[in-house]
């Protein structure tokens, strides 16, 4: 319900909040919420592996939202020390606390877009 959303605190009905606002940026910024539903099915997924899940997105932007996501604390690139070196990714915590929001985002595109 709307009554859910952050309270604007200073009584400025058209302000948004800037933390909700950042919020909704990085679960929308494109290609992230493919990303983070992809890495949802983990516990963690080889770069290739996460690629052949999200048809359509370069290796580039892949990378680039992957360090994106990594920055914020949502996702964990993992190093093994075998040559050559195997790198990973996985969900953090702050990640995994993602996993009701994508799935109530889910449960509303299957509802209303048909």
């Amino acid at each position: 319900m709307a009554s859910d959303l952050p309270k604007i605190s200073d009584g400025h009905p058209r302000e948004v909040c800037p933390v909700f606002h950042a919020a909704v940026e990085l679960i929308g910024r494109r290609w992230n919420g493919a990303i983070l539903a992809t890495l949802a099915r983990g516990p963690e997924l080889r770069f290739c592996e996460i690629e052949a899940s999200i048809p359509d997105i370069s290796p580039r932007l892949l990378t680039e939202r992957l360090r994106e996501l990594a920055a914020e604390g949502v996702v964990e690139r993992r190093t093994a020390g075998e040559h050559p070196v195997r790198v990973s990714y996985a969900l953090t915590t702050k990640g995994e606390a993602l996993l009701p929001v994508l799935a109530a985002i889910g449960a509303w595109a299957a509802a209303w877009r048909t």
